[in-house]
């Protein structure tokens, strides 16, 4: 690894050191009056229970056409933030309503660490996704990191419309090292599926999985 690699790491982990946080936003999901049940401030809560079943804080009710739909947390953290001219009011779909400062664990951190060293392979389409059937059982048998990638090989398959298209790498060779998708889950265009680890960056990733480790807290 070179000098400027070193500095460069240590600059990021700085900077987590910093603000070792996620900061999420929540949108409203669709057009309707908005009344909020939360703060900023507040403590709010995540899924919870042994199958996360269990639904988070309670943050606001949308009503539409007399309808209630309320939003729940999907996270742990602070409400950092609430737009509050818009309580009581008619909000659009999409529109920013507040956000939750989630403080990140050591995992999450390695995480969004190697979201910027790896190589991200994104999802063509708003679609399903699932892996290859071979590359699946490859997973199952050995590890995600023992499968490795090139351009042109089959990796997933899309299911868009009850049509299912298989989906080729296009990336630089190596490793699946991350995953971010769960077999079935819906991606947005653009979403990353994998982080793949070209065979150059090994050594880069094990120093970050090894030093947040051993520093973090």
């Amino acid at each position: 690894m070179s000098q400027q690699d070193t500095i460069n790491y240590d600059a990021v982990l700085s900077k987590f050191r910093e603000d070792p946080f996620a900061y999420v936003d929540i949108n409203a999901m669709h057009t309707g009056h908005i009344r909020f049940h939360v703060r900023e401030g507040d403590k709010v809560e995540g899924l919870t229970g042994d199958f996360r079943h269990i639904k988070g804080t309670l943050l606001c009710e949308l009503t539409r056409e007399r309808n209630q739909k309320p939003i729940h947390c999907t996270t742990n953290g602070e409400v950092s933030f609430v737009n509050k001219v818009l309580d009581g009011q008619f909000v659009q779909a999409g529109e920013k309503i507040m956000t939750i400062r989630h403080p990140l664990k050591k995992r999450e951190i390695i995480e969004q660490i190697l979201r910027d060293v790896l190589v991200p392979f994104a999802a063509p389409e708003k679609a399903k996704y699932y892996f290859a059937m071979d590359i699946q059982n490859r997973i199952e048998k050995f590890g995600q990191r023992s499968v490795s990638v090139k351009a042109g090989d089959e990796v997933f398959t899309m299911s868009l419309m009850k049509r299912d298209t298989p989906v080729y790498y296009t990336g630089e060779a190596g490793i699946i090292h991350s995953v971010y998708f769960k077999p079935g889950q819906s991606m947005e265009l653009g979403e990353p599926l994998v982080g793949v680890c070209p065979p150059e960056k090994v050594a880069v990733v094990e120093k970050i999985i090894t030093r947040v480790k051993a520093e973090w807290e």
